[in-house]
């Protein structure tokens, strides 16, 4: 009994030592304490190498960037000349070879206890489509990176950073090509067709059959402990903190109706997202197909005719970003530096290597796990390639690249990147906010289905555990647009960059394993044509 109370005194210390300090609101009390705890963490995940010349790199881009360079020679430019086949599976071509009823399902049929994975049973193949699965998982990447990180992007790292922005988006193509081909061949389907995939999956499982069984099990449980923290903050507080931020400022800032009930802001979205998520990743992908679409078009188009409007600019654009990229000047570090802003933007965006979007594509309805992996290679094309290019080409055409901007917070950043959408049209802000809360939103609703899927592999497969973790999220949204929690969504971001350690071990080791998949479903395209 006394070493109870003693544990139980231990964990209240420093919460009586926080509530001394009166003067302090509780969010910031909570803010520093949690700060303090976990600041190691955080500076040992965004620990940047110092090249010299005021070019510091964050150490995490270089297995990304070196990982995602590896699987494009691997797969003799899977990026490329796998795009118009990854187009030809999302608009339906190969359905009839892709798809079936009750039969051995894309898997390993893993003895021992598992569900039975590899079995669709009664007609269960999956639960979404190639296009659900694929807005499902852009639906978490496209959003405030694209809006806010490129325009800060671009400030400091001038023009030339959008040239290598796009170039790490392209090798982030067959990252994301790996890792959910994995995701869909050691997936579980059970019983009643719910499917459990992602890295937690084909680490436990893959590395099982190369007799890793241990460092499987080992990185398993790291990358599930990461994805829950990076669900809770990331992909979620952080979302609802920075779409209240911007409905605040543009419903009139300080003076806002809307200044000091961030909590209410947070009450209406946590109820929205318990409506969807509620249904798992059915539900989901029901709205994100909606949504995302529909947003990624207006955004895209608006961009189109800002730079049209200005056509005359066009050439210029160009100009700069291809002088920028090979001869810059005046930028922090030079060359590299430029290259290293780009690098950085693109893997913050598409999270490419870093094993999210396996979870949510390991969900489709299809018999071969390659076919997904090719759709998922869309994903980093219309994140980074498409929507930060354009976010980009905005910026440089009206005039936002300068240094002056470099110190930007997320939050102005987005209202940098409005002015420029003003400036051609000047409605558009209204239009933007309303992109960036449905993006938030629909950002929100896919970590929620990550986090769970982690949580799951963690705590267990029952209803309780289900509804636990889904309340535990729509208290974090509300807590999310209510408090100022830097040190809590700092930590948050460094589990989303920490799941990549555990990922990337498993993506290399299981190379081979994927190449044999891509062979079986290129020589099934090639039957079905003959």
């Amino acid at each position: 009994m006394k070493k109870y109370l003693l544990s139980i005194f231990a964990l209240l210390l420093p919460l009586l030592n926080i509530a001394q300090d009166v003067e302090k609101g509780l969010d910031q009390r909570i803010d520093e304490a949690f700060g303090d705890a976990t600041g190691w963490f955080v500076n040992a995940i965004f620990y940047q190498i110092d090249f010299g010349g005021g070019v510091k790199v964050f150490w995490v881009l270089f297995p990304l960037i070196i990982g995602a360079t590896y699987f494009t020679f691997y797969f003799k430019l899977i990026n490329i000349r796998g795009f118009l086949t990854s187009i030809n599976i999302v608009r339906g071509k190969y359905d009839d070879i892709d798809h079936h009823e009750t039969m051995i399902a894309a898997g390993d049929s893993t003895p021992g206890g598992d569900s039975i994975e590899t079995i669709a049973v009664e007609g269960h193949e999956g639960e979404v489509s190639h296009f659900q699965a694929l807005t499902a998982a852009l639906s978490a990447t496209v959003g405030l990176g694209n809006i806010a990180g490129v325009a800060i992007a671009v400030s400091i790292g001038g023009a030339g950073a959008t040239f290598w922005m796009i170039v790490a988006g392209l090798l982030g193509m067959a990252s994301k090509f790996v890792e959910c081909t994995l995701g869909v061949k050691y997936r579980d389907i059970e019983e009643d067709g719910t499917v459990y995939g992602g890295p937690m999956y084909y680490l436990t499982k893959g590395l099982k059959s190369k007799g890793l069984e241990k460092l499987g099990k080992v990185l398993a449980v790291l990358f599930a402990i990461f994805v829950i923290g990076g669900s809770f903050g990331g992909g979620n507080m952080f979302q609802v903190n920075q779409a209240f931020q911007l409905v605040e400022n543009i419903t009139g800032g300080e003076q806002s109706f809307l200044n000091g009930y961030g909590w209410a802001f947070g009450l209406v979205m946590a109820i929205l997202v318990g409506i969807v998520i509620i249904g798992g990743i059915k539900s989901i992908a029901k709205v994100t197909d909606k949504i995302v679409p529909f947003m990624v078009v207006i955004y895209v188009a608006a961009s189109l005719f800002v730079i049209f409007v200005n056509y005359d600019m066009i050439g210029a654009a160009f100009a700069q970003i291809f002088e920028g990229a090979f001869s810059p000047e005046g930028v922090a570090g030079g060359a590299v530096g430029v290259l290293v802003q780009g690098f950085r933007r693109a893997a913050f965006s598409n999270e490419a290597g870093i094993g999210s979007a396996s979870i949510a594509h390991s969900a489709v309805k299809t018999k071969y796990a390659a076919s997904e992996g090719m759709v998922a290679l869309l994903e980093p094309f219309i994140d980074t390639v498409l929507v930060c290019t354009m976010t980009a080409l905005v910026l440089i055409i009206t005039g936002n690249v300068t240094a002056a901007n470099a110190s930007l917070n997320d939050a102005q950043a987005i209202l940098l990147t409005s002015g420029a959408f003003e400036s051609a049209i000047s409605w558009f802000p209204y239009v933007l906010t309303v992109a960036v809360v449905l993006f938030a939103f629909s950002s929100m609703i896919s970590w929620s289905y990550y986090g769970f899927q982690g949580w799951s592999y963690l705590f267990g497969r029952s209803k309780k555990m289900e509804y636990t973790y889904k309340i535990i999220f729509c208290i974090f949204v509300i807590i999310g647009a209510a408090a100022s929690l830097g040190s809590v969504i700092g930590f948050s971001d460094a589990m989303i960059f920490a799941m990549m350690v555990p990922n990337m071990i498993g993506l290399v080791i299981l190379a081979p394993k994927v190449r044999d998949e891509l062979k079986r479903y290129m020589q099934a395209i090639k039957e079905n044509k003959a």
